[in-house]
């Protein structure tokens, strides 16, 4: 086979298989190039597959053991085996990776081990874990190599007692005590995890809130329901060190605002303040590519960079690093390439934290329409008011949606309660088609069922709710 490709995709993760696999359907010949050894990146391998089994089997216990009951389901005695839930996890790993290899020979797209790194022109060099070196050439060039943990000065994290989110994910036994660092969507989703199966955690975030980015009035009610299942969190601090001692950790925390410091003892410390693009060891120098203060890429409105028939996309670029905005992206760019007219919505791209109940949000926030001036009308329903939910005994939580004043046309939809992660899309499809919150309460949603309390919120927009 020739070593000249219509295009070499660096990174085999949700942004990178995406983009070879729409090539491939194009009638492109596309090679893809991923270091790790198994397709799918961080998302699939450490990321959001692996801790949402977990978040499921882990809900299921607490379920079972703490909610049955009141249901009249006698659950005296339940107990877990950490290693089945781990052997789940991986084995629902393994048949998505496969799932992945299969549909690249489907759609006859070549994929190959190693670390790619441009060489200059168009062309990449492949290195292989065994040494060797192979060099292909393509007429386009994607960059889709993620992103990884972004460190906090002077923790070392070394993946056993303290750990990032992939060590996170396989932690050997329960600790007894967890601190994590950072109040963000990684953070809370793993303390849960731990905390259902007896973990005591606790949270320290350096702002005076959690989950930055979200709606503030979502944000403070799911604050309130984490703390009451038993997470407690210090907020508006910073942790400044970390000692062992005596077999535990011994971690320094102060303001944020700068005072006195308190030590918090703990078995394991996780860091998840956030993520930072991975573009080390690409030779971007080569190409004449360099990156922001922020390790991103810049790209245009097409993904291609400052160096022709070079593109971008996904976490190493600016944006929401989510998976299934690097997905978007890449249909995108491969449609582009094949000289039709991809385009993403980036005001159409949902975010959920899989907690339980679940955060779920589209559009703007009301923090980011008063900031733009924006007038806006506002429509919630509760949960509580929702009959599915009270007959689920589910019943935390609300649906907000939010609405130009003038037009009614949907801005933004944030949500907490059950299944909204789900739920989310109706409002995502909603907020893409530019329809109205009276479209949406005029809907006939099927009764009874917690989508009924979308339809209900839009109907508030307008002041004529019909639940109570």
């Amino acid at each position: 086979m020739s070593d000249l490709y219509d295009a070499v995709i660096i990174g085999g993760g949700p942004g990178g298989y995406n983009a070879a696999i729409r090539l491939g359907q194009l009638g492109k010949r596309a090679l893809c190039v991923e270091k790790r050894g198994t397709l799918g990146g961080t998302c699939l391998n450490v990321g959001c597959i692996p801790s949402k089994a977990l978040l499921r089997v882990s809900e299921l216990f607490e379920e079972s053991k703490d909610h049955y009951p009141a249901l009249g389901i006698k659950t005296n005695g339940v107990t877990f085996d950490l290693d089945a839930m781990m052997a789940h996890k991986d084995k629902t790993v393994d048949g998505l990776t496969k799932g992945v290899e299969f549909l690249f020979k489907k759609n006859k797209v070549e994929y190959t081990t190693g670390a790619g790194a441009f060489a200059g022109g168009n062309k990449v060099e492949i290195r292989a874990n065994d040494g060797t070196t192979r060099s292909v050439e393509a007429k386009s060039l994607i960059i889709a190599t993620g992103s990884e943990p972004t460190p906090l000065p002077g923790i070392t994290v070394n993946e056993e007692d303290i750990v990032s989110s992939t060590g996170a994910l396989k932690l050997k036994d329960v600790p007894k005590r967890l601190l994590v660092i950072g109040a963000g969507y990684i953070g809370l989703e793993m303390g849960s995890v731990w905390r259902r199966l007896g973990s005591q955690v606790t949270v320290v975030e350096f702002l005076d809130r959690i989950t930055p980015g979200l709606d503030g009035e979502v944000a403070k009610n799911f604050q309130r329901i984490l703390a009451r299942q038993g997470m407690v969190f210090k907020l508006g601090a910073k942790v400044v060190g970390v000692d062992r001692k005596n077999g535990a950790l011994q971690v320094s925390i102060e303001p944020a605002a700068g005072g006195a410091h308190e030590i918090i003892e703990t078995d394991i410390v996780l860091s998840s303040i956030g993520r930072r693009p991975y573009t080390q060891g690409l030779g971007l120098d080569k190409v004449g590519l360099t990156t922001d203060n922020k390790g991103r890429i810049p790209v245009d409105k097409n993904y291609a960079t400052a160096t022709p028939g070079i593109f971008a996309i996904g976490d190493v670029i600016e944006g929401p690093m989510l998976a299934h905005k690097a997905e978007d992206e890449a249909v995108a760019v491969a449609e582009i390439i094949a000289g039709q007219a991809g385009h993403v919505n980036y005001d159409a791209i949902p975010a959920v934290v899989y907690t339980h109940p679940e955060v779920a949000t589209v559009g703007k926030t009301e923090e980011e329409l008063k900031a733009a001036g924006i007038a806006y009308k506002i429509g919630k329903f509760p949960f509580a008011a929702n009959s599915r939910a009270r007959a689920n005994a589910t019943t935390d939580g609300f649906v907000k949606i939010l609405a130009d004043a003038k037009t009614d046309r949907v801005l933004g939809v944030h949500m907490i309660g059950p299944e909204v992660g789900n739920m989310i899309a109706e409002a995502t499809l909603a907020i893409e088609f530019q329809a109205a919150a009276e479209d949406i309460a005029r809907t006939s949603h099927a009764h009874p069922t917690l989508t009924e309390a979308v339809r209900q919120a839009a109907m508030a927009v307008g002041g004529w709710t019909m639940q109570m």
